[in-house]
């Protein structure tokens, strides 16, 4: 059954840090950052009060030890508030979730030049359909009319990715507006037979909630991602409705939802990027990095990324979703303007 919209709070960090400088260039020039003569970190702020470790000072220190440039911490309000410092080149790069990040790339130009682990050392995981191993369902095409379990509403693994791909497959068709994030709820009930779509703390809720619907009989495929066995089933402790992971099958990933990447301005010159990467680069490599990696960015380790790699499939299949762009930009304040 479809629950009806509601919002929901993000249960992961927010990790938002952007590289600027005081002053504007114009959007024909190349930034340089030696020529700048100081960086600014910008951060969305936190009460560093009770936990000095997680103060981003720390980070800003560490850059400026690394590149020899002057760096400060400038703090910022918004995922919308970075994008609009990028676009008009009053900061060189950002921390973004990956939905902000999509429009900044899309939208506006901006480029990744690296990204944040997750704790498997991925920049990502892969989004799937996963089905009882004696499922008749054989491919994508056959997931229509099927009872399906989603981890919520609105979720990127559970919801974005395989409607967005099912839809630029042509397996699926929109219904309603496809300028409305809205119709994706009836664009999933017709595709669907009996859709389960839970909202936060009902039984099916999350990537567990989803696994269990189709282990205990209610579904029959689940939106998930790739580890999903691993971190709930493949321990000792595991629920009693988990299955042997030879139960399952899964169908092909309909692709990679990414991790936190760092974006810069599109007007940043190779030189720079080249800079401001090896400085993340170097935090995986020393005990101090590593504790600013764990305490101020919430994150096991920096890997390098371009901006194809690391949002290339998340890409393709979201621009297939009505209403997701105008969705992402009211979430994050990103201005039109």
């Amino acid at each position: 059954m479809v629950m009806p919209m509601q919002k929901t709070t993000l249960l992961a960090p927010i990790l938002l840090a952007t590289l600027a400088f005081a002053g504007c260039h114009g959007a024909e020039d190349d930034i340089n950052l030696a020529d700048t003569g100081v960086i600014k970190l910008a951060f969305l702020p936190k009460d560093t009060d009770q936990d000095p470790e997680k103060d981003p000072q720390r980070l800003a220190a560490w850059i400026e030890e690394q590149t020899g440039i002057k760096t400060e911490i400038y703090p910022i309000d918004s995922d919308g508030a970075a994008i609009e410092a990028l676009r008009f080149d009053r900061a060189h790069a950002a921390f973004f979730d990956g939905a902000a990040a999509w429009i900044g790339w899309k939208s506006y130009g901006l480029e990744a030049i690296a990204a944040d682990q997750k704790g498997d050392g991925r920049t990502y995981y892969n989004a799937q359909a996963w089905i009882r191993a004696d499922s008749p369902i054989q491919d994508f095409a056959d997931l229509k009319g099927t009872d399906s379990c989603h981890t919520g509403l609105l979720k990127s693994a559970g919801m974005f990715m395989p409607m967005g791909y099912l839809i630029k497959e042509g397996h699926a068709e929109v219904v309603g507006d496809p300028d409305d994030i809205n119709s994706l709820v009836g664009t999933v009930d017709a595709f669907f037979g009996t859709p389960t779509i839970p909202e936060k703390g009902q039984e099916f809720a999350g990537y567990d909630g989803a696994l269990k619907c189709i282990s205990v009989g209610h579904g029959d495929v689940a939106f998930i991602r790739d580890s999903t066995w691993d971190d709930y089933c493949g321990k000792t402790d595991a629920p009693d409705w988990c299955l042997d992971k030879s139960a399952y099958r899964q169908l092909p990933a309909f692709g990679q939802v990414p991790s936190h990447p760092v974006m810069v301005s599109p007007h940043l010159d190779a030189t720079s990027r080249d800079l401001l990467r090896g400085a993340l680069l170097a935090l995986n490599d020393s005990p101090e990095g590593q504790s600013i990696l764990e305490e101020v960015l919430e994150t096991p380790g920096i890997t390098g990324v371009t901006t194809e790699e690391h949002l290339g499939t998340w890409s393709e299949n979201l621009e297939h979703v009505p209403g997701v762009k105008a969705h992402f930009m009211a979430k994050h304040k990103i201005s039109t303007a």
